[in-house]
């Protein structure tokens, strides 16, 4: 309960509208999830600014309203009446992120419960649990509100206090230095619990010395005389705390746990149970050994219950009052939750988080429970600083020894499936996927008809591996109440956080469906090479490789030689077409990589030959027929020439003659004559071949474009591109309904200002302001391919509105007219390409405002702009 008199007081905020309530049930910082009777906090985020919804918080029922004085004057009239209107207590601060943090000082000091404080590596939010669970049997007990802790979200969480409660048990979060002696000034908590030290958030650590100094820094910030509760088993705390002052009026009383002390552990799906040998000491009063068990999932939740025991036992609960509390401790969403899957599997879903402690901690669980089978699916563990790679290549000896089945999801997670591969897990049971559709599609081909199998799921937060386990679930309608992230907020969140502020969002999955959608189209006995050309049409090749092999392609092709590296380098091992020139100092690499190459001369035969023997080694080629494009490739008419290219190529050791194409250059126009043209030569072609038994294995003609407007040019194999990212072939030939647009182009608002009358914009002065004009400067220019001349984008949208470009595009920022959207501001996202609100901007619109085509639009964003998904 937040008392409005108090929330004044303590914030020393104004009163603007006074409304009818004089207290608040809590504070909610979300207009989407708000209910009646809580106060709105309007908060400036890193993507966005609540006070841009303060009318859709009073529409869903909101009683009160915390906003900033520096938004009250910039209000539009009909918002501000609006909100008078409406009648609710409105509260006017300078800043409400402070207004919350002075309210959470002063309502614990107010109400003075005794503050117990849980930090650590991880086992944070089980362990604030455990011990509120316990305590809750002799004392009115607060707890702080699911995962919040931080500093918006531990203020966030006390608007939730009420006076009746003797304790508050409060977990503190920390991801950067500073932040724990932040929130302990919030808190001045009595005792302190410190789970463990381990690698988390390492990107803002020097080393896991200077964060476990971090985190010890709940135990100097104790009010005297405090209490600090800790592992004994972690050497790293053990360390740091026999530093402190030993005869120090402000030194806190040490209290240890010690996991290792403990006998009997047993794991099964009712629980963990140990026996705890109880010292001969005055307090315990007994030597009888203490039986604990409680309904969490895993042996390290042995840390978990020994936490909540000894702080129970400090605040003088007995053994048998906590043994039996403990027995009320269950596990949290997303924290190695039991739940029923598909085909009789039995899920863990531990997809709250993770890090190299915790996903270790998991596999052993996933070890220790009775299975038929153990399948592991793991995503990236984030924001371990320098020694990311490190660390999830360490975790394969470890899934090795935990799982029969491993699925990974993500870029980082590769590595653990290169690490357990290298450890001795089979290839076969090793699964490398960029979606969490392929993820969850893998897990159902193994446990298909295969009762008693355990999938354990688990990543870091942003890689929202929560999505995974909804795809796994036997009854997906339970996924808004058993797993985590499921609010509105969240689910609108599908992007991790880019490393600049202009990306490019790409829709894997829509690849995965359009990959399928061309799969269905051509049927079952026509292969599916796809196109990757120029970093896959600026999608990101590695990405979309993972994604169509589990969708449907069978082979990848490429332009050159080095596109292929990284796709072998990742351990890619499908097929790989070079559609371009290989000259003779690259076939040593093309063979040695395993890949095919494309010939249409007999010294280019003559060359691959040597350099395969050379290496003793078999290379798969694909002759090139020129039917009419004029690009590689033998001529079609010229049937000699024809012959004794595939002679040579016959007749050299270390060559295997696969394929045979050609290319269509009018497949995608309204007049198909030229097209048909073509396709006349290569049947020719086809005839010969088949006359002299010379007729490779897979034939091959049909682009995109000549996959959809002509099915006689599918023969063995369609080789799409433009289609596959879900992008027109041209103007005349549209994609079938279904087909997705897998790109999207963004970049964030950098400064707004007023511009007057007669003043030039950017370089050369092309544009002059005939009026005063409101521009936003945005950090996208040609240098990302953002084009500047002959034309350019022409406008781009801002708040579902377009914003027209003004002057010339910088090479990296440009301009851009929000006269007409006033509410335009800094951090605002800003769409180049894609979908916003109700108006989209395609690719093919940019396209035809360029004079040009989409393929080109999109393939020219360049490298310097990062891919998310």
């Amino acid at each position: 309960m937040i008392p409005l008199d108090t929330l004044l007081t303590a914030t020393n905020g104004t009163l603007h509208v006074a409304g009818n309530q004089t207290s608040f049930t809590a504070f909610s910082h979300d207009s989407r999830q708000i209910l009646p009777g809580e106060m709105f906090v309007a908060v400036r985020g890193l993507r966005g600014d609540g006070h841009d919804y303060l009318l859709d918080a009073l529409e869903r029922g909101a009683s009160g309203l915390l906003i900033e004085e520096r938004v009250i004057d910039a209000l539009p009239g009909d918002v501000l009446t609006r909100l008078e209107q409406a009648n609710v207590a409105t509260i006017i601060v300078k800043d409400t992120r402070l207004a919350l943090r002075q309210y959470a000082r002063a309502i614990l000091a107010l109400w003075h419960p005794t503050v117990i404080a849980v930090t650590g590596s991880v086992g944070k939010t089980s362990t604030k649990e455990a011990i509120a669970t316990v305590l809750s049997r002799n004392f009115a007990t607060f707890r702080s509100w699911e995962n919040y802790n931080d500093l918006l979200g531990l203020p966030l969480s006390l608007g939730r206090l009420e006076e009746r409660h003797e304790y508050a048990v409060l977990e503190l979060g920390c991801d950067h230095p500073g932040e724990i002696a932040q929130l302990c000034a919030i808190a001045r908590p009595h005792i302190g619990v410190l789970t463990n030290i381990s690698p988390v958030q390492m990107q803002y650590f020097e080393n896991i010395e200077h964060l476990a100094a971090e985190l010890m820094t709940l135990f100097t910030s104790l009010r005297a005389p405090g209490t600090a509760i800790y592992n004994k088993d972690d050497k790293l705390t053990g360390e740091l705390l026999s530093h402190l002052p030993q005869h120090d009026e402000n030194t806190p009383r040490a209290i240890p746990f010690a996991p290792s002390r403990v006998r009997n552990v047993q794991v099964t799906w009712e629980g963990v149970r140990c026996t705890l040998p109880l010292s001969p000491d005055k307090q315990e009063g007994s030597r009888e050994p203490l039986q604990l068990s409680s309904y969490l999932l895993g042996a390290h939740h042995i840390s978990t219950m020994l936490a909540a025991y000894t702080v129970a036992r400090h605040c003088g609960l007995q053994p048998a009052e906590i043994q039996q509390a403990l027995t009320q401790v269950s596990p949290l969403s997303g924290r190695l939750y039991p739940l029923e899957g598909v085909n009789g599997a039995r899920l863990l879903d531990d997809t709250h988080n993770a890090s190299p402690l915790s996903t270790s901690a998991g596999l052993e669980t996933l070890k220790a429970l009775p299975a038929r089978r153990r399948i592991a699916v793991l995503g990236d563990m984030l924001n371990l600083g320098d020694s990311s790679d490190e660390e999830h290549l360490r975790l394969g000896g470890k899934v090795r020894e935990c799982a029969d089945y491993l699925v990974t999801r993500g870029e980082q997670a590769a590595l653990i499936a290169e690490s357990a591969r290298h450890a001795g897990l089979p290839a076969e049971h090793v699964f490398v996927t960029s979606t969490h559709e392929d993820a969850a599609q893998a897990v159902r081909d193994i446990v298909e008809n295969a009762a008693a199998d355990v999938v354990l799921i688990k990543g870091s937060e942003d890689t929202r591996m929560e999505k995974v386990t909804e795809l796994l679930l036997i009854q997906p309608a339970q996924a808004p109440v058993r797993l985590v992230r499921q609010s509105p907020g969240w689910k609108q969140i599908v992007v991790m956080r880019p490393d600049r502020p202009t990306w490019v969002e790409v829709d894997l999955s829509a690849i995965g469906n359009n990959t399928r959608l061309v799969k269905q189209l051509i049927g079952p006995d026509v292969r599916v090479l796809v196109s990757l050309k120029a970093d896959a049409y600026g999608h990101g090749a590695l990405k979309v490789a993972r994604t169509v092999l589990r969708n449907g392609a069978s082979m990848l092709g490429v332009a050159t030689v080095s596109e292929a590296v990284p796709l072998r380098e990742a351990g890619v091992t499908a097929p790989i077409l070079v559609f371009g020139y290989v000259p003779p100092w690259q076939m040593r690499e093309a063979v040695r990589l395993g890949i095919t190459v494309t010939l249409y001369a007999p010294e280019a035969v003559q060359a691959l030959a040597r350099a395969a023997q050379a290496l003793d080694k078999t290379v798969k080629v694909h002759a090139k027929i020129d039917t009419g494009m004029a690009r590689l490739g033998v001529r079609a008419e010229q049937l000699d020439d024809v012959l004794e290219l595939i002679d040579t190529i016959a007749t050299q050791p270390g060559l295997e003659f696969e394929g045979l194409y050609t290319h269509m250059a009018c497949a995608d126009a309204s007049d198909l004559s030229y097209a048909r043209l073509q396709l006349d030569r290569f049947q020719r072609v086809l005839a010969l071949l088949d006359e002299r038994g010379l007729r490779p294995p897979i034939v091959h003609a049909a682009n995109s474009a000549a996959m959809l407007s002509l099915p006689a040019a599918r023969f063995d194999m369609v080789r799409p591109g433009i289609a596959i990212y879900g992008l027109d072939p041209s103007a005349d030939l549209r994609l079938p309904e279904g087909f997705r647009a897998a790109l999207s182009f963004k970049t964030l608002v950098a400064q707004v200002k007023t511009i007057p009358a007669g003043e030039c914009i950017s370089y050369g002065c092309t544009y002059v302001t005939d009026r005063p004009m409101r521009i936003a400067v945005l950090p996208v220019g040609y240098a990302d391919g953002f084009r500047r001349a002959p034309r350019n984008w022409g406008s781009v949208l801002i708040h579902g509105q377009e914003a027209p470009i003004l002057g010339r595009v910088c090479m990296d920022q440009c301009m851009v007219d929000v006269t007409a959207i006033p509410q335009t501001r800094v951090g605002d996202e800003v769409v180049l390409i894609g979908q916003q609100g109700q108006i989209t901007l395609s690719a093919e619109k940019v396209a035809e405002r360029l004079g040009t085509i989409n393929y080109e639009v999109v393939s020219e964003i360049l490298a310097r702009v990062p891919r998310v998904d």
